[in-house]
């Protein structure tokens, strides 16, 4: 059995049940390989940086507590939120191998997070020792490069009403007519990099063309052929 860097800290396993990496396997099964692996624990306070944009990414990372986020810089200094992740997402887990596997983001923590690192050797080691565990990786970075296909197709949307229009027949897309989205204003003005007033407005003005009703997170589609239009635009 190895010796862990971090032997003397007593680690809780149970949050990674609940992680994509270890689904499957019960809390004794992932002690047991863990116990073969060398791996670390870092404790981030809130708003401190994790990991730059462009630095190599040199470890599988999961978050065991709190939240953390990514942001994007484009050339004239704005930051756009690419996305938060809470426990027990992976990070950079889709740039861990290859030949450009660098963070594509600013990551940092949004509140206080524990985050476990495994290098990158070891955790081939680990890939190889468990067919189960290969196997959800492959899915975790499969559903990852799904995951960043879709936010490019999101980007071409030009307006922000195109862009509300995209996430509502997404959200909508098993025929439902009144759907709960998973953002608020807020949340929607950082994805979009945009004012939250904007964000209201462009709610206000589909609500006068007849197109939604919306309500907080809750919105009725009244015209779907009218969001389908303002996708196009």
């Amino acid at each position: 059995m190895l010796q862990n860097s971090i032997f003397e800290i007593k680690m809780d396993f149970s949050p990674l049940l609940r992680s994509p990496l270890f689904s499957g396997l019960n809390v004794i099964e992932i002690e047991s390989l863990l116990s073969q692996t060398l791996y670390r624990l870092r404790k981030f306070s809130p708003g401190s940086l994790i990991a730059q944009s462009g630095e190599p990414v040199t470890s599988f990372m999961i978050v065991l507590s709190g939240t953390v986020k990514g942001e994007m810089v484009d050339l004239t200094g704005r930051v756009i939120k690419i996305e938060d992740i809470s426990a027990p997402g992976a990070l950079a887990a889709a740039f861990l191998f290859g030949s450009r596997n660098m963070f594509p983001v600013n990551v940092s923590a949004v509140i206080e997070c524990e985050i476990l690192l495994i290098d990158k050797p070891e955790f081939l080691r680990l890939l190889k020792r468990n067919d189960l565990i290969l196997v959800n990786f492959l899915n975790i970075i499969s559903s990852r490069s799904q995951f960043l296909s879709e936010k490019i197709r999101f980007l071409n949307f030009r307006t922000i009403k195109g862009k509300l229009a995209h996430l509502i027949l997404q959200a909508a897309s098993d025929g439902r007519s009144i759907i709960v989205l998973d953002k608020t204003r807020d949340d929607l003005a950082d994805f979009f990099a945009v004012a939250r007033p904007s964000v209201s407005r462009a709610l206000g003005e589909m609500e006068e063309k007849g197109l939604i009703k919306a309500s907080g997170k809750n919105i009725t589609i009244i015209n779907k052929r009218g969001l389908l239009e303002l996708t196009r635009e």
